[in-house]
């Protein structure tokens, strides 16, 4: 990655480069099955407060992370879906692995031990990344959700932390 690129915490007033770059994903039809962006309040309240990050460069916000609780019950506590977000244009400049990397330290340094990902198996890239970083394909749940009248399949990867809770 440029060193000229900094890893930051998403701040509120990045929502809408950070919007914008979301909506690229979905316009893609392979990175979520939203078919639009949600308002601020909607996505700050469903991502955690702590592991909220952004690639900057200039002002710019060129890609970002965040983490959702896969469930209420206290016993999935470190358990969390990861979401991470390149911007088209800087796609293959090293800003996923950068964004996950830091999101692995930032994760299990709040008590994180699984990070998991559900991706559509026709996103390469985004499996990819995942793998380099230690994820394990888990499952496929196939034909789990119908976007756009055709039923899709997204397979499961986790990755376990090696330093937190390993007791």
């Amino acid at each position: 990655m440029d060193r000229s690129l900094i890893i930051d915490k998403m701040q509120t007033d990045d929502w809408e480069q950070v919007k914008s770059i979301y909506i690229e994903g979905i316009e893609t039809g392979n990175a979520t099955f939203q078919q639009i962006a949600p308002s601020w309040e909607e996505w700050d309240e469903s991502h955690l407060s702590v592991c909220r990050l952004v690639v900057r460069s200039k002002g710019q916000v060129l890609g970002w992370a965040a983490l959702s609780a896969v469930s209420s019950r206290c016993v999935y506590a470190g358990v969390a879906e990861v979401s991470i977000y390149v911007g088209q244009n800087q796609q293959g400049k090293g800003i996923g692995s950068s964004l996950m990397e830091n999101l692995i330290k930032t994760s299990e340094h709040n008590g994180i031990w699984t990070l998991q990902a559900g991706i559509f198996p026709e996103n390469k890239s985004s499996n990819g990344l995942h793998k380099k970083w230690g994820f394990k394909e888990v499952g496929r749940r196939e034909k789990i959700g119908k976007m756009n009248g055709i039923w899709r399949d997204v397979l499961l990867l986790e990755r376990r932390s090696d330093i937190v809770g390993v007791d």
